[in-house]
Parts: C-alpha cells; structure tokens; sequence
C-alpha cells in the first residue's frame, strides 16, 4: 500500500468537507457533529475532526479517516476509495504490488468496464436508430418521457445473434473477454452470440457512475421476460441497486429510500418526482444492500405488489431491514396494479395514498405473523429474529414492541424467547476515573482481566503521548500481556505521534480514534492528570514486582524439583524479604 499517498490525501483534504456531502455538519467544540449515517438516530452522534483527521460515532462506534468513511458510504474497497480520493484532490498513487495478481486484476477489471461503456455506448445508438423504432414506441406506450430514457441511458438490442459481438470486435476486444463480462454468451458447441438481443437495455451503474451491468426486458414475444448480467469480476447483483447512484443525492436529503423490484417502476418513481428510489436486481434483498442504503438514510420504504409473492417479499425485505437497525415501511399496491401502472392511471395522488396507509416494517411483520403463521411458527420467527440481532441495544428496543404486537405480556415473551431482563450497571465509583470510561471493544482485539488492564494502559499513552517515552522507561512493555497490546505499544512507542494511525490495522485504528475522540467529552484538569499518572505508575510497579514473584516462584519450585534444598531456602529467604519490603511501602 502507497503510504505516502495516503498521508498525501488526508493531508490535501479536510474530512470535515468529504462527509458534509452527505451529513449536515454543525461546529462543537472545535469539532463537528452530525447524525451518523451508518445507523438510524435522531439524536447526532457522530464526531469529526479535522484537526486529527478522522470521524467517530459514540452510537455504533464507527470510526476511521477520510478514505474510510468515503469508502464505507460509497460501499468502496478501501484501495478504491483511496483512488477517487487521490483523482479528486491531485495525488498520483504509486502502486506497490503485495499481491504479484493484482496488476492484473486490476488491468482486467478496467478493460470490462471500458467494454460495458462500448456496449451502452451501442445500445443506446441502437435505439435511436430506425431498428429501435418499435423499442421506442413501447417506452412511449408506456408513458416514458424523453427525459427518463436520457435520464437512466435506457438503450435497444438490435435481435441480431451477433450485432454487439461484431461491435466489440471492431473495437479490437476478445469474445471470450465478452463472455467472461456477461455482455455475450456461449452455446454448449463453443459458438458465441448476443446475450441481450432483442431487448429494452437497462444499464446498471455503481455509485460512481460507470456502466457494471446490463439488465433487458423483452418487448415481443419471448421468453425470459426479463434478463440480467450475471455476476462478473466487477459485478455482484447482492452488492448492488438499480438507480442508487441517481437517487443517493435525494436521500442524503430526505432520509429516505423507497425501495421497489422493477426497472420500469424504478424509473416511473423519478418521473413523478420520487427521485429517493431505487430497485432490487433480480434477487432477494441483502444485508449488503441494507446497509448500502443505510449509508444515505434512515428509512427504506418498501413498494411491493400486493400479491402474495410480493406480500412475501415484503416480509423477507422488513425483516432484512429491521435487523440492521433501520425504520422501515410497507407499501403495497392494490391488487392487479404494479408502481408504473399506478402512477400512470392514477399518478402521485394515487401513489401518496398507499403510502399514507401503509403500516411500518415491524407492525407488517406483526400482522402477517398472526394473520398467516401457526403459533409455533410465529414463536420460531421472533426467537430466530431476535438472536439475529448482534446489537443488545436493538435487541431491547424491539423485544417489547414483538411482544405487544403478538399480544403477550413482556416477562411471557422474554420467559419463552429466552431473552434475559436488561441488567442494571453497577456503581463504577470505586474505579480509577480513566477506567470509568464506557468501555468499546473493539472486534477482534480479547476480552478478560489481561486485556482490560491493557487497554487501560494504552487509552492512557494514546491520550497523553507526551507521556509514552518515561512509559517506555518505567517498564511498560514488560507489563502488557496480550499480543494485541503488545503490538499497538510497539507502534506508539516507535513513531511519531502525527503518523502512528497510518500504520493501524482496522481494530487498533478504532480503538485509537476512540481513546482520542473522548479528550474532548471526558478531560481531566491538572490535578486529576496528575493522579492519574501516579495510578498508572503504581499499577506498572505492581505489575513488575508481580512478574519478579512469579519468575521467583518459578526458580524455587524448579530448585525443590532438582533436590537443591539450599538454593530453594535461600529464594525462600528472599522471597520473604521482598514481601517486607512491599508491606513498608
């Protein structure tokens, strides 16, 4: 990884700037705070700081810098991100190859984009042609302005076995590559041909705009209805939503997706103003896509037809989006009508109505339940729902609400789901303030005494640096156990303070920017940082004189086992003195 273009991005680009295109930011103490929009909140939590350059939310303890959090909205690998971010503020990456494939990789992905660009590049002058004329006349038979179709490149596949193929040829591309990006096919006798001949193209563009994907629809007679791209080297229908890239601006705005199966509904859903929308891609929706969409908003509302394929639907979807701590609503059509049909019959008007009667995920969820479900099922779905659920938090908002929608009593509910009470804290007085704090784990980094008192003393390096080299002298790196610390120690200690978070895996990264982040909402004054030196200078001397008696208990059982009866006496006598020693300090 190019570590001197990283530093040179976050150096060229303030944070604060990058995360105010999609959070309204304002100024606190020297920092910013906004509503985090990694998870639903109505109260802002999420911190940004310039000054250290990186961004923490205190609800879901989402954390890192610039290149994070425009790869985490965006749905970027972090190399990705860090490439925009680069082109945007004039930073040329030197690439350094850890892996002898990614070159090539990376080489290969680029040539099945720029194929995807020809490919549109064709279909869209197809349609525009005499052989389009029966395509365009069903897009305006079915109410499509020449905006929507300039809008979404909406393009025509001549019904030709081999009109993209010849077209990719002349620009000097392999077939076998065409059929390796889902632009061809090939029949079990090796022979290649046109995968979308014959069809309404839909392009399907990632966030940053460029064609990944094709889906087509038939407008003659033919079977399937309708066709899509497999899943290619740039290209995963679960990662993915039709329209997002043109809607995310909207939802930024208005907190809100509204969420629907169809490429016509999706693009009928902007034509009448509804600009928040965007549409699944041939498959059930993912958790992936749950939290893409959570990125830009708070609540998804869910357009399904109201038949029980798409009453199904809806309730996979709510649950989907309810388990990741989204609100969501459910809007059904009413029956023999589908988004486009009603919003061209009955238009917004229309539209607005179903909206305004339509229950919000868990009540759908509640009602479908008790409506269609056998008791042991219902029991079966809310038990598995909520052991799905990884965020306690959650789990103790909705567990009440399940209980009261299937009308039993709470302790009832919690008795059979096995769910347990929620648990008073105890009184932390007794504790050091610097351990008062409310404690995060990081994934991945241990749990027990070891790691509690290892962190400890590393919130305490990380907070006050200044503090790190008469650590080092004192015997800090004696004193931590777990490797995990051991490692992170290492890092403090041997850099420079202003380039230490460079060299930070993700755990150690959000535990740093936390430990930073609460100088600002936890600070000690002069004397309170003074007894907390002294605290953590006793708790380094007692964790040394403990490693001494061990190596010393250590010796004198080995002199008992060898028969070295006056080496083990004299251990014992020295063992005895120190115990004095400590009892007069």
């Amino acid at each position: 990884m190019d570590r001197s273009g990283i530093e040179a991005v976050k150096a060229r680009i303030n944070i604060s700037d990058v995360v105010r295109r999609y959070v309204d930011l304002k100024p606190v103490s020297g920092r910013w705070m906004g509503a985090c929009p990694f998870h639903q909140e109505t109260k802002p939590s999420m911190s940004v700081n310039d000054e250290e350059g990186f961004f923490y939310c205190f609800g879901c303890q989402a954390s890192g810098d610039v290149i994070d959090f425009y790869g985490r909205i965006n749905g970027l690998e972090f190399r990705e991100s860090l490439e925009q971010l680069a082109a945007e503020c004039g930073v040329e990456l030197s690439h350094v190859p850890h892996d002898p494939h990614a070159a090539e990789r990376k080489a290969k992905k680029q040539i099945l984009l720029d194929m995807h660009d020809e490919a549109n590049q064709f279909f869209q002058r197809n349609l525009s042609l005499a052989s389009g004329d029966h395509c365009r006349r069903y897009l305006t038979d079915r109410g499509m302005t020449p905006e929507m179709i300039a809008k979404f490149g909406l393009g025509y596949s001549p019904d030709d076995w081999h009109g993209l193929d010849n077209f990719l040829k002349g620009k000097g591309r392999n077939p076998e590559l065409g059929v390796e990006a889902g632009l061809l096919s090939k029949n079990e006798k090796g022979n290649i041909y046109d995968r979308f001949r014959g069809r309404l193209i839909f392009p399907i563009q990632n966030l940053s705009g460029r064609v990944i994907a094709f889906g087509g629809r038939i407008i003659t007679e033919g079977e399937p209805k309708y066709l899509n791209s497999s899943d290619t080297p740039i290209y995963k229908k679960g990662d993915h939503l039709y329209g997002l890239s043109l809607a995310r601006s909207t939802m930024t705005r208005t907190k809100r997706a509204i969420l629907t199966e169809g490429y016509m509904d999706v693009i009928s859903l902007h034509q009448f103003g509804y600009t928040d929308s965007c549409g699944v891609l041939g498959t059930a929706l993912t958790a992936d896509q749950v939290k893409r969409l959570a990125g830009f908003c708070s609540r998804v509302d869910l357009v399904f037809d109201g038949d029980g394929a798409g009453r199904k639907a809806a309730m996979k979807s709510s649950r989907m989006i309810l388990l990741q701590g989204v609100a969501c609503k459910v809007v059904l059509m009413p029956d023999g009508e589908d988004v486009d049909s009603l919003l061209q019959t009955k238009g917004a008007d229309g539209f607005e109505a179903c909206m305004s009667e339509a229950p919000d995920g868990l009540t759908f969820c509640m009602n479908t339940l008790r409506e269609e479900y056998a008791p042991r099922d219902i029991m079966a779905w809310a038990k598995s729902f909520l052991s799905e659920l990884s965020d306690a938090s959650l789990r103790a908002f909705y567990l009440p609400r399940i209980a009261n929608g299937l009308g039993l009593s709470e302790a009832d509910f919690r008795r059979d789901t096995g769910a347990a009470a929620p648990q008073q804290q105890r009184n932390p007085r007794h504790q050091p303030r610097q351990t008062q704090r409310v404690e995060q784990q990081q994934p991945g980094m241990g749990v027990g005494k070891d790691f509690a008192d290892d962190r400890y003393f590393l919130r305490f390096s990380i907070q006050y640096p200044e503090y790190v080299p008469e650590l080092a002298k004192r015997g800090m790196t004696q004193v931590l156990r777990t490797p995990w610390a051991q490692a992170l120690w290492n890092k403090l200690e041997t850099t420079q303070q202003g380039q230490v978070a460079s060299l930070l895996n993700e755990q150690e990264k959000g535990f740093y920017i936390q430990c930073r982040e609460e100088l600002h909402t936890n600070v000690l004054s002069g004397r309170e940082l003074l007894n907390e030196w002294v605290y953590i200078c006793e708790q380094i001397e007692r964790g040394l004189t403990d490693m001494d008696n061990r190596q010393l208990n250590e010796s004198i059982r080995q002199a008992y086992e060898s028969g070295d009866n006056k080496r083990a006496l004299e251990l014992l006598a020295l063992k005895k003195s120190r115990r004095r020693d400590n009892e007069q300090h």
